[in-house]
């Protein structure tokens, strides 16, 4: 029996088994191991699990020690350095006009080389850049060309989504997307709206493609004729998630059934149909929407005449009623002016020149 740990070197990147000895070992711990390329500071992302030595990889690494705070102030250091390194690189880049984009410069855990990550159309002629940057650094220098995928993935970002990037948050390796996806998916094939950050389609797309394609199965496809309620039907559409299809009757009509409504070849009954409002809300909306009455104008006040005075005996003394006498100067101001008002409309009118 051998001892195996996944290790893993970046936030996001692949996980590689090493042997974990007699460590007792966590998820989170940070240990040094030993690589092709020297050593080199990980992560440990499951304890370590007992496999049969057949079954182990032939040259599997071994684990060195758990990292100590020297070990990490070391890591620290070189995270530094990469930054002036990153910077004088696309300096001589700039100088040298060379077709080509940096990435990201990366410090060997020992300090003894230094690797430059970038992307390129073709090949790029990079032997004199790497005698400056040897000369300069006075250290081992490997130029290595990657893709836009992982170009995105060491940049980082934010997807259309809104979330991060989940190249760079929780995917260890790359899996072919291909246009398929979207076609069985339903979405428009719109480069703008199924292309990541990176320019290649989008790695969503093949989350949810098994379960389309399972529960697709279950509805008829387009084109088959079903019979409904003793009616020929054609399905001309799908609805996966819902489960339903649409069917185009012979008199031209369209419904929307079920798969399980198709395979028995009726339709459910239709729910009882609602209560009837109470007579009680009819009434109270009756009286919201009832018109109101108009109101009576200026001029049709003042010309009422009052009310007719109650009688009173022959003893009382009748005096004669004021408001009768006071309402013609009250007319006769408005027609008054009214008259003004014609007189300055008929001077602002003015008549055309004759010729």
């Amino acid at each position: 029996m051998i001892r195996l740990v996944p290790i893993k070197f970046r936030a996001a990147g692949r996980h590689y088994d090493f042997n974990a000895l007699n460590f007792e070992l966590r998820a989170g711990d940070r240990v040094v191991v030993e690589t092709d390329r020297g050593r080199a500071l990980g992560t440990v992302v499951d304890p370590p699990r007992e496999v049969q030595r057949s079954a182990a990889p032939e040259d599997v690494k071994s684990i060195v020690r758990p990292a100590t705070e020297e070990d990490i102030a070391l890591a620290n250091v070189n995270t530094a350095r990469e930054k002036e390194a990153l910077r004088f690189c696309q300096q001589r880049i700039k100088e040298r006009r060379m077709e080509m984009k940096l990435v990201r410069a990366e410090y060997l855990f020992d300090g003894s080389k230094i690797i430059f990550f970038f992307t390129a159309d073709g090949r790029v002629d990079f032997r004199e850049l790497v005698k400056d940057l040897a000369h300069h650094f006075h250290t081992r220098i490997e130029m290595r060309q990657i893709g836009v995928r992982d170009e995105a993935k060491m940049i980082g970002g934010i997807g259309i989504c809104g979330r991060e990037l989940c190249c760079c948050t929780f995917l260890t390796e790359f899996a072919p997307v291909s246009v398929k996806m979207a076609k069985e998916q339903g979405l428009a094939l719109n480069p703008n709206k199924i292309s990541g950050q990176c320019g290649r389609l989008l790695c969503c797309l093949g989350y949810e493609f098994e379960t389309y394609c399972g529960m697709r199965k279950n509805l008829p496809k387009c084109g088959r004729k079903v019979l409904i309620e003793g009616k020929e039907g054609e399905v001309i559409d799908q609805k996966i998630l819902a489960q339903k299809v649409t069917l185009r009757m012979a008199d031209g009509k369209y419904m929307e059934v079920t798969a399980e409504q198709v395979e028995q070849g009726q339709i459910a009954a239709p729910s009882p149909a609602a209560a009837p409002p109470s007579p009680a809300k009819n009434e109270r909306e009756r009286e919201f929407r009832r018109p109101r009455e108009p109101r009576p104008r200026r001029e049709e006040k003042s010309r009422t005449a009052p009310p007719a005075a109650d009688p009173v005996t022959p003893s009382t003394p009748v005096t004669p009623a004021a408001p009768i006498a006071a309402a013609e100067p009250v007319v006769a101001a408005d027609e008054t002016a009214q008259s003004k008002s014609k007189r300055k409309r008929n001077r602002g009118r003015r008549r055309p020149r004759q010729k």
